[in-house]
């Protein structure tokens, strides 16, 4: 088949895409994917960079309790349909299968460790998310990734470790707890956001919109407290 028609899903606001043949994926990574069938030989990864899928699925309206979730799948699905039309696909992620979407997008070029743990592009900065990804019996042109360096080390001012209120990188290494710990004090500031995220300059004219960081955010928050719960019960 030829080369994919990406420009509907651009339009969606899932604006990042990248092909991999699976046997030429690091062997780790690949043996830890499900087995697939036979014909399946490539692994398509979607992403989102920037407000514009936000605003897409506001603007088809918020229906359900994982808005951004059922509305990728849905346009992915849509898309798959119509621009590979007599292939097949299963999705991994959104999903149970343990995908290793960091190293994916280390490979497409999209992923760079930042000091507060969440993937940094090195124009983009960290406003750009993983939302989709299947294996196919595709054989589309893998994508060639960008050769790009990480732009935390030429940061010299730091602003993410000085602006976090928890210190939660003060010590040199990120420290979970700190975070965790001061996202569920009553009245943090970190309750629907993270200011140490907002701080970095990279890529600031990408930043999401301030109802998604919330959306995010209070989701995020809400698993915290689940999961802590579930602990506190676990213990009694």
């Amino acid at each position: 088949m030829s080369g994919a028609d990406f420009s509907a899903l651009d339009r969606a606001g899932l604006n990042l895409q990248a092909v991999f043949d699976l046997a030429h994926l690091p062997a780790q990574l690949r043996e830890r994917l499900p087995a697939p069938p036979a014909a399946f030989r490539q692994l398509i990864l979607i992403g989102n960079a920037g407000p514009a899928l936000w605003r897409a699925v506001c603007a088809e309206g918020i229906r359900s309790a994982d808005p951004i979730d059922d509305f990728s799948i849905r346009h992915v699905t849509r898309w798959f349909a119509q621009h590979c039309p007599g292939h097949h696909s299963h999705r991994l992620y959104p999903g149970n299968a343990p995908v290793d979407l960091q190293t994916l997008g280390q490979l497409a070029g999209w992923h760079h460790p930042s000091p507060f743990k969440v993937g940094i592009h090195a124009a983009l900065g960290t406003w750009f998310a993983y939302r989709v990804a299947l294996l196919a019996d595709t054989d589309l042109p893998p994508t060639t990734a960008p050769a790009t360096a990480s732009p935390c080390p030429r940061c010299t001012d730091t602003p993410c470790i000085t602006a976090c209120p928890a210190d939660a990188m003060a010590g040199g290494s990120f420290a979970l707890d700190a975070c965790i710990g001061y996202r569920r004090l009553r009245g943090s500031r970190c309750a629907t956001t993270c200011l140490a995220r907002l701080a970095c300059p990279v890529g600031a004219a990408h930043r999401y919109d301030t109802a998604q960081i919330h959306h995010g955010y209070t989701h995020s928050l809400h698993m915290i407290e689940y999961f802590a719960t579930d602990r506190a019960a676990r213990k009694d």
